[in-house]
C-alpha cells in the first residue's frame, strides 16, 4: 500500500518537542516498512530550507534545550528512502529558491498535483 503524507500545517508541536510530530511519524512508519512519500505544502515548505537554526529560543526563563532541526529530519528521511516533494508554487510564494533547499527535495507544480496524488492508495493530510 502506497501512502502519501501531505504536510501543510507547519511547526506542529515543535515548541514542546524537538520534532514535527508528522515528520517523526513518517520516519517511524518508514522504519517499520511502510511505503510512504512526503509532500510539503503551504508553510510546511519552509521545512526544506537548509541551515535552519531555532537555537536560542526562550520563553521567559525557560530555554528550549533541544530545538527542532527540521531540515536535518527531512535529510535523514530522504537518506532512508522516503521521497520528499514540495509544491513549487508554495515555495515561490514564500520567497524561497532552489538554492535555499536541502538536497533530496523534488519540486512538483500544482498542475501536476492531481495526477501525482492519484498514484497513492492512501492520502493523509495534516
Amino acid at each position: 500500500m502506497k501512502i502519501l503524507n501531505i504536510v501543510e500545517t507547519a511547526y506542529r508541536a515543535t515548541l514542546e518537542e524537538q520534532d514535527d510530530t508528522i515528520l517523526w511519524l513518517s520516519h517511524a512508519l518508514k522504519n517499520a516498512g511502510a511505503d510512504i512519500t512526503l509532500l510539503l505544502r503551504a508553510n510546511a515548505v519552509n521545512y526544506a530550507v537548509k541551515g535552519q537554526n531555532a537555537g536560542g529560543l526562550t520563553f521567559g526563563s525557560l530555554q528550549q534545550e533541544h530545538p527542532p532541526q527540521l531540515d536535518k529530519d527531512l535529510e535523514a528521511m530522504s537518506e532512508k528512502g522516503v521521497p520528499v516533494y514540495l509544491v513549487e508554487e508554495d515555495m515561490l510564494a514564500r520567497g524561497l529558491s532552489d538554492g535555499n533547499l536541502i538536497t533530496g527535495i523534488t519540486k512538483i507544480n500544482l498542475e501536476s498535483l492531481p495526477a501525482f496524488i492519484d498514484q497513492y492508495d492512501q492520502i493523509w493530510h495534516w
